[in-house]
């Protein structure tokens, strides 16, 4: 093997531009797109409010990760995001963040997106569930491990299987990212074909009026709050645009690839969700869409094309959603583990994790917890319920990574900087104002979700505390 393939990490440095592009695109087009438009029908109860709060979503999406790829232009290390908050804040802010992705952000970013690939299994082939009494059976009044047993039962499978395909090596992972993003990306845009030429549905669908009189709003902020929340949706569909920093370590000549691969990623995203957007509003009229929303374990884009397909032709779109959800599956867990692979090595994570396999070169007991973890919380609650909690934790480091930005101007003022953010300071500022309004919003309006995600974050501050001293303790000795 060549030398300057080996990170100094261990890692092997080998993913090329194409392959940073599929993780970022994969890593956002995944689950969201497919079903969100479900629960921001049953929000804003209006198909122009929906769109607007796609573009406004993704607009501010691009602002972040217009300043994340600065950030990603000096730094390019495993863990991403870790090591540019370490660098911005120091190790407890750092560790922090860290803490959070494995407590909520990433982890049940991998549970929510893999569940969704089971109900579209279930939607196919429907998989077995205990009766109701079982499923009632709770924790706290909070939790339902058995609800739906039989979807999570194979969410946790796919979970596994994943894992154990990014344990045997980076190229493995990537290769996979590469086949299963460039066959979703065909995916959608077959179903976007299909809409338009063999559905019935009626451009007088989708009407781009803003407030809906006769809704019922349920946000205590009113339409304001229920535009925020319909957003809260939709940045969860675009989350998983910074993934790409994690690898750092593994992407060649990644101080430029990694930010074009942002650029270029979120744009062409952008464009995706407007476009099939406007296409499921087209068969089906908002009023209807939030009718959908109302059934469990439904997809909206199932019910979209269930309008004017036989079985056959919904067969071929729940493929393309499981091709979809199990690519972006993937791409986050081959992503995630770096970061606590980072952390173990600076000594702030279970000593173990910061292992490097010596023939794969991977991350091997990153991943295995990682996957372990994630498959805890697939039992812990629902689709909507997962992405509640981890996009509460995500806007609080989000704000801090923009704001970030103004730190390193003034800390490595003097570092060449490969690429600068456009519009600096306007949209970094933006983006810091940005994500710390909705961060309140969302406590004012969902504050259990709200709760139980800052609870998983502060369980680990005695864990570094732990972990510090016994950092110092060493270097002291």
């Amino acid at each position: 093997m060549k030398k300057h393939e080996t990170h100094s990490s261990g890692l092997l440095t080998r993913l090329g531009l194409f392959t940073s592009l599929m993780i970022v695109i994969s890593a956002m087009v995944g689950s969201g797109v497919f079903k969100k438009i479900a629960p921001m029908s049953a929000e804003v109860g209006s198909s122009g409010l929906i769109l607007l709060a796609w573009l406004v979503a993704g607009l501010i999406t691009l602002f972040a990760a217009a300043t994340n790829a600065e950030v990603a232009g000096l730094i390019a290390e495993p863990g991403g995001q870790y090591v540019y908050f370490q660098k911005m804040y120091g190790n407890g802010i750092a560790f922090l963040y860290g803490w959070s992705c494995f407590a909520v952000i990433q982890s049940a970013s991998i549970a929510s997106i893999a569940y969704v690939f089971s109900e579209s299994v279930n939607s196919i082939f429907p998989l077995p569930h205990f009766n109701t009494e079982i499923e009632k059976i709770n924790i706290f009044g909070i939790f339902y491990p058995l609800q739906s047993f039989g979807v999570k039962g194979l969410t946790i499978i796919t979970i596994l299987i994943l894992t154990t395909i990014n344990y045997f090596g980076v190229i493995f992972g990537g290769t996979v990212s590469n086949i299963f993003t460039l066959l979703k990306i065909l995916g959608v845009a077959l179903i976007i074909f299909l809409i338009f030429t063999f559905s019935d549905g009626s451009f007088a669908n989708v009407n781009l009026t803003f407030e809906n009189p006769q809704h019922n709003y349920q946000s205590p902020l009113g339409l304001f709050g229920a535009f925020f929340a319909a957003m809260l949706a939709a940045f969860w569909a675009y989350d998983g645009w910074n993934n790409i920093g994690y690898l750092g370590g593994e992407v060649k000549n990644a101080k430029r690839n990694i930010p074009i691969a942002l650029y270029l990623g979120v744009i062409i995203v952008i464009i995706i969700y407007l476009i099939i957007n406007f296409a499921f509003l087209y068969v089906i009229p908002v009023n209807e869409m939030i009718n959908v929303y109302e059934k469990r374990d439904s997809i909206a884009a199932i019910e979209v094309l269930k309008r004017f397909l036989d079985y056959g032709g919904v067969l071929v779109v729940s493929i393309i959603i499981m091709v979809s959800t199990f690519a972006t599956t993937n791409g986050t867990i081959l992503a995630s583990s770096r970061l606590y692979f980072a952390m173990s090595r600076d000594k702030l994570f279970f000593k173990r994790v910061g292992k490097c396999h010596q023939i794969f070169k991977t991350p091997s007991t990153s991943l295995i917890i990682q996957g372990i973890w994630a498959s805890i919380l697939v039992l812990s609650g629902s689709f909507d319920q997962l992405t509640d909690m981890l996009m509460f934790a995500s806007f609080i480091f989000y704000g801090l990574g923009a704001f970030g930005v103004f730190v390193l101007r003034k800390k490595m003022k003097d570092i060449y900087r490969p690429y600068k953010v456009f519009g600096y300071p306007v949209i970094p500022a933006i983006a810091v104002i940005f994500f710390f309004s909705i961060f309140i919003i969302t406590i004012i309006q969902s504050p259990r979700d709200a709760g139980i995600g800052l609870a998983l974050m502060l369980l680990g501050i005695p864990f570094y505390l732990i972990w510090n001293y016994k950092k110092e303790f060493t270097k002291d000795k």
